[in-house]
């Protein structure tokens, strides 16, 4: 399936099938999978992270965070508790109720995170989640993904073209 890092990413994410050769996670070869338990699998294994951030532009940050949460089957009491309580981990508690295009792309893309964890996914991948930000602003996004890391043993795919950012993971 052509090539380059954004297709390995949807390769591991389950959200292309590669023409040749298999894939597999957890023991569980990914490219025999359904479509309905590649969703199923995405939904509940893997969190994504993309460079363009990808939240609703009409939704709140609260509520992109809290909508993940209940594609997966959460209550709506239980998926805002558990959107609140991220995104306050990732510094956003007072910008629940503003809407993405309110925000900072640093802020975008820590809402971004916060709804790659609400599903408490195994494997986070990250397509150059610094890519559209600032130096400083990077350099903040990639101290949460490495407390990701050491404090809730994630594992993170991550793609970037910047050696710094590489060096830095």
């Amino acid at each position: 399936s052509g090539s380059g890092k954004t297709t390995l990413l949807n390769l591991v994410g389950c959200l292309e099938k590669p023409d040749k050769g298999s894939i597999e996670y957890d023991n569980i070869l990914l490219t025999k999978l359904s479509r309905p338990a590649r969703t199923n699998l995405r939904k509940t294994k893997f969190g994504f992270i993309f460079q363009a951030y990808h939240l609703l532009p009409e939704l709140t940050v609260l509520e992109n965070v809290k909508l993940a949460a209940m594609l997966n089957g959460k209550n709506v009491r239980t998926a805002a508790a558990a959107a609140k309580k991220l995104l306050v981990q990732v510094g956003l508690q007072h910008r629940l109720k503003h809407k993405p295009g309110e925000l900072s792309g640093g802020e975008q893309q820590r809402a971004a995170i916060a709804r790659a964890l609400v599903n408490e996914p195994e494997l986070i991948l990250a397509d150059e989640p610094t890519g559209n930000l600032d130096s400083k602003t990077g350099l903040g996004i990639l101290e949460i993904l490495k407390e990701l890391h050491a404090n809730y043993s994630k594992t993170i795919i991550m793609v970037t073209h910047n050696r710094e950012i590489a060096d830095f993971a």
